[in-house]
């Protein structure tokens, strides 16, 4: 199935959707739209990482530290962030809070990047089961562990992770609203 994708104004960050396209012709086109990047936290302050499938459209077999994926038209990015935390990772009712909102832009993708952070507790969320088509393997590491892992460019992560991260971390906590800019 070629889902429909919301399109958006190169480089705005209002969240303005002037469009749709299937996700094939996004794909192709590295056209602009949007994406959900959640970064999952446990009650000892643990980053869930996880390795991508080989089998991926973008960035197979790497690391990212981040569930997320494409907002479909007519979704709300929030909805989508939950939608992919789910279908990524299995989890369900996490406390997802928005963080940031930044433009990323490299060969491969070309989005509006819609940052959260959830807040898993097992007894809430349920336990991590991976989506097998989208998730190979997965661990809780440490903040600092997965920064000191990051500092190695040879290590195969995600480019647009490396940069959400980066982001996230030079802006510390600081929860906004979708219909704010950050």
């Amino acid at each position: 199935m070629d889902e429909l994708v919301a399109l958006y104004r190169q480089g705005d960050t209002s969240g303005t959707v002037t469009g749709t396209a299937p996700r094939s012709a996004v794909r192709a086109g590295n056209l602009p739209h949007a994406a959900t990047a959640v970064l999952l936290r446990d009650d000892r302050d643990r980053v869930y990482v996880h390795r991508r499938t080989d089998t991926k459209d973008v960035y197979p077999g790497m690391h990212d530290a981040f569930a997320g994926g494409v907002v479909l038209a007519g979704e709300d990015p929030t909805e989508a962030a939950a939608r992919e935390l789910t279908e990524e990772l299995g989890v369900t009712n996490c406390e997802i809070r928005p963080c940031l909102r930044y433009w990323y832009t490299d060969a491969r993708t070309n989005y509006l990047a819609y940052v959260f952070e959830a807040r898993y507790e097992r007894q809430r969320c349920g336990p991590v089961v991976h989506q097998p088509s989208e998730v190979a393997d997965g661990w809780w590491l440490d903040l600092a562990e997965l920064v000191a892992r990051l500092a190695d460019p040879a290590w195969p992560f995600v480019p647009d992770g490396r940069a959400t991260l980066d982001h996230y971390l030079r802006q510390g906590p600081r929860w906004v609203e979708l219909g704010q800019s950050p």
